[in-house]
């Protein structure tokens, strides 16, 4: 650990978090390793994390794809669509984030499951990927589809094919993999084969309506991971609201995952695209001023 590192962590009692480790894993996807004992010490697969870049900027909810208790960190996998991950992806190997909360919300429930079938979408994959590890080391047989929109935006192909008992890839456009969408491949596989414990499915939020909908009429348990708007991180705001049949959910602090056959799909998306426009605005702002760190 660098001398700069220490007197920082030292100061006035304020810990930094550095930045130890910076991948691309796609043009728009970016792995990040973070210094974090901390969080390290309780964090178990499906909780996530609260991240802000600086003073007065946004609190960002990813979730933990890695942890390693020798090394005391933590790996985060996010995608760049807004000001707050443009901003964080303009950091570096080296760099400090300002705050890292957690961790929050729920762990996966996966004890007992001896046939597991997983379905990821897009960035979800690096959501789905810790769950697909834990189950493997628990000796459960897992079956794994993932979609891509294309060739080009694939990441830890390789690394769900090593956990993987059965494995499908496939991308929007066929230029790698099978033609088609993850529910194509799952429509298919459950006519094989319907005697699966659980399917967990992460990804857009009409992706995981769709697996659900599928899934109900086999009668599977189905559990699907929410990332609706958060502020807090703590429960405290109700940005994060999630209706689960006749309840209304926090997703910080009673999530992210949920029951896939009671989750209201609609209205979840509905409350996503409120901010839509603001987003891509506020995203244009920085990418025409070149990116402010300040």
């Amino acid at each position: 650990m660098d001398v700069r590192y220490n007197e920082i962590r030292k100061t006035k009692g304020t810990y930094m978090y550095l930045i130890k480790e910076k991948r691309e894993l796609t043009p728009t996807v970016t792995k990040m390793v973070i210094d974090a004992p901390f969080i390290v010490k309780h964090a178990q697969v499906g909780q996530f994390v609260m991240i802000r870049v600086k003073k007065d900027g946004e609190r960002i909810p990813l979730t933990i794809a890695e942890t390693h208790k020798i090394k005391q960190t933590i790996t985060i996998i996010f995608q760049v669509v807004g000001r707050s991950t443009y901003e964080l992806n303009q950091l570096n190997e080296g760099d400090y984030l300002l705050d890292v909360a957690g961790p929050m919300g729920k762990p996966s429930e996966l004890e007992g499951l001896k046939r597991v079938l997983l379905v990821g979408g897009g960035v979800g994959c690096a959501i789905l990927y810790p769950i697909a590890e834990k189950l493997k080391a628990l000796g459960a047989e897992i079956m794994t589809i993932i979609g891509f929109k294309n060739k080009s935006l694939i990441f830890l192909e390789d690394n769900f094919i090593d956990v993987s008992s059965r494995f499908e890839l496939v991308t929007d456009d066929g230029s790698y993999g099978k033609k088609g969408l993850v529910t194509d491949v799952l429509k298919d596989v459950l006519k094989e084969d319907a005697r699966y414990d659980k399917v967990i499915a992460i990804g857009p939020i009409m992706m995981m309506k769709a697996v659900s909908e599928i899934t109900l009429t086999y009668h599977i348990p189905t559990v699907v991971s929410m990332n609706p708007i958060m502020v807090d991180g703590t429960g405290m705001c109700g940005g994060c609201r999630v209706q689960v049949g006749q309840d209304m959910k926090f997703a910080c602090v009673d999530g992210p995952e949920f029951d896939g056959h009671l989750v209201d799909f609609d209205q979840a998306r509905k409350r996503n695209e409120r901010y839509t426009v603001k987003e891509k605005h506020d995203y244009e702002i920085v990418l025409n001023q070149g990116g402010d760190k300040s």
